[in-house]
């Protein structure tokens, strides 16, 4: 989730009533945003 706020700038207060599933997501756009390669 550290990934989550640091990309979007989100406190945990947003995230943490998230479904599992949502959480991943936000996780992958957060990744696919911060430019990181897929072997990281």
């Amino acid at each position: 989730m550290a990934d989550i706020a640091t990309i979007f700038h989100w406190p945990p207060s947003a995230y943490h009533a998230m479904p599992l599933a949502e959480l991943a997501s936000w996780r992958e756009a957060a990744r696919l945003r911060s430019g990181a390669a897929d072997d990281e």
